[in-house]
């Protein structure tokens, strides 16, 4: 079979759940189900993989999906019971003090605290949260979704304590094959990540320190009564400072802890400069900028909900009391993370194995214990103790938690088995390359050396289809790598560019958009958040592509 053939059926699948999911509108869970339906009878008639392989790849696929589901559930359980016990309320007051101009109000809630959501919850949580929480501060709603979409980005690589590297490009790429090619070199796997992570943070540190200023100018010009660009790059001095005072210490994080913590000390450490530089009064405009009074809104701007917040939870804790449990989780795994200290070893080791599954070359494993959920699970039940909460408030969080990871759940049991496929697939009895290889050697044999400038696209593309930086490393990890080797370029650098790209890709995933749209009653009108949120999309991608172009040319 030629490689143009092999490519196609190789892709085939990819491109069917994309046609799904976009032209026919239909949900995820009833796009993936086909997807991998049709990846095992390619797999099994076209590659010739045998049956116990299959078999054996999605009993694979339930390790990583069970890691995958922990986090998750474990992120939005403690995101709950802080909703619960009121601590979001007191967080959501203690910023609605600190100005009163809009564009200030943006760069510290939106893209510190959004980036602080992202790091600790991801998994769309960011725009969940700050949508109705601008809502409520008197933001239009399709204001409020655009600026939580466009807050998925820098942060989400290394949202939900690093998962989308440590699980999306871990899970995507794993093999003996490039463990045993790897020692040749004297690395480890998780040496190989963190180079990964190193070259992933460069990225957004340059493309997302204009982030904030995006966010403004796009504020200023769409929603603004002048509708003016210029209103918003008054703010310039602030949203660069604010740009800077994340994606500095985000950087640093990276390069030197690893993939957990970029987004989140990055965030904090930019939410207490910022914080401290708008009650002092420091580079602030004369003139506070806001929006046209109400009546004055067009109906699209508008969306179903009139918010009230709560308040009722939230008389008897303090700011300090109710940030404390993020704080502990920001402790937590420092210590847990760091190699000098015994914690890491334990927790490491104590795995759950089962190698040559039914007979086949493949292997599973999980360490449950070293998984940030961990972390937050124990985090979450301290918080039951410090905030006293009561046992109505700790079953509706559970409740709610339980609800949101057996829909992702669902989706995953069949998106995660169609990608061990995809991985597994270079053993077959037709001595075939794997399925991503195919693919990989005719995107090389026809793009040649400018491919790093699409790499991004590539990776947002899956983002957009799976809704998630994880899934979509998961799926197109191992074909970036497949084209960095045929080209003969950097596969950290490729890889890496695969990650950014997925991250941006977050700001147009209609999953996302969806479930940010219904937190403020704008359900119904996503098409007109994706006409703006395609815009920051662009720059990210072409910004990312440059660099990738530039640095292989070095």
């Amino acid at each position: 079979m030629t490689l143009s053939s092999l490519a196609f059926f190789a892709i085939l699948p990819i491109l069917t759940a994309g046609v799904m999911l976009v032209g026919f509108k239909l949900p995820a869970k009833t796009t993936m189900p086909v997807a991998f339906v049709m990846t095992a009878l390619i797999g099994f008639f076209i590659w010739g993989i045998p049956f116990i392989d299959l078999i054996a790849s999605c009993v694979q696929s339930v390790f990583i999906t069970f890691d995958i589901l922990y986090i998750i559930f474990a992120a939005i359980l403690l995101l709950n019971l802080l909703t619960q016990s009121g601590a979001m309320t007191v967080i959501r007051n203690g910023f609605s003090t600190i100005s009163n101009d809009r564009r200030i109000q943006v760069v510290i809630i939106v893209w510190l605290f959004g980036s602080f959501i992202e790091g600790a919850s991801g998994f769309g949580t960011p725009a969940a949260i700050v949508a109705p929480l601008l809502l409520a501060l008197g933001f239009p709603a399709l204001t409020s979704v655009m600026l939580g979409m466009m807050v998925q980005s820098t942060a989400v690589t290394f949202g939900a304590v690093g998962t989308p590297v440590l699980v999306g490009i871990r899970g995507g790429l794993l093999s003996p094959g490039l463990e045993a090619q790897l020692a040749t070199h004297g690395l480890t796997f998780m040496d190989y990540i963190q180079k990964v992570t190193v070259n992933v943070a460069y990225m957004h540190a340059i493309a997302g320190t204009i982030m904030p200023t995006l966010m403004v100018c796009m504020m200023t010009r769409f929603f603004g009564k002048s509708k003016s660009w210029r209103e918003g790059f008054k703010v310039l001095p602030f949203t660069l400072l604010g740009g800077l005072a994340f994606t500095v210490p985000y950087l640093i994080t990276g390069i030197v802890l690893g993939p957990e913590f970029p987004s989140l000390l990055g965030s904090m450490t930019g939410m207490v400069i910022m914080v401290s530089v708008a009650r002092a009064g420091i580079l602030q405009p004369k003139e506070p900028w806001d929006f046209e009074s109400k009546d004055q809104w067009p109906e699209s701007w508008m969306g179903k909900l009139d918010p009230k917040d709560d308040q009722s939870h939230a008389q008897s804790l303090s700011l300090f009391r109710s940030w404390t449990p993020y704080i502990v989780v920001v402790v937590l795994l420092v210590i847990t993370r760091l190699p000098q200290w015994p914690l890491k070893g334990l927790l490491s080791t104590a795995t759950i194995e089962w190698n040559n599954i039914l007979g086949s070359s493949i292997n599973a494993s999980s360490a449950p214990l070293y998984l940030p959920a961990t972390v937050l699970f124990v985090v979450a039940l301290i918080t039951i103790w410090l905030h006293k909460m009561r046992a109505e408030q700790v079953s509706s969080a559970f409740k709610s938690s339980f609800s949101m990871i057996f829909g992702a759940g669902f989706v995953l049991l069949f998106a995660v088995p169609m990608v061990r496929i995809y991985i597994n697939s270079d053993v077959n009895f037709n001595d075939y390359m794997g399925m991503p290889i195919a693919m990989a050697e005719w995107v090389a044999v026809n793009v040649g050396n400018v491919y790093p400038l699409f790499a991004p696209s590539v990776g947002a593309l899956g983002a957009f289809i799976a809704g998630s930086n994880t899934v979509s490393n998961l799926m197109l990890s191992l074909f970036q790598f497949g084209v960095a080797e045929r080209l003969m370029m950097s596969t950290t650098l490729i890889v890496a560019l695969q990650a950014v790209g997925a991250a941006a890709g977050n700001m147009v995933a209609i999953h996302n958009v969806v479930a940010a749209s219904a937190t403020v009653g704008y359900l119904g009108n996503e098409g007109i958040v994706l006409r703006k949120t395609v815009l920051p999309t662009i720059y990210y991608l072409t910004i990312v592509g440059l660099m990738g172009l530039i640095a292989v040319s070095l």
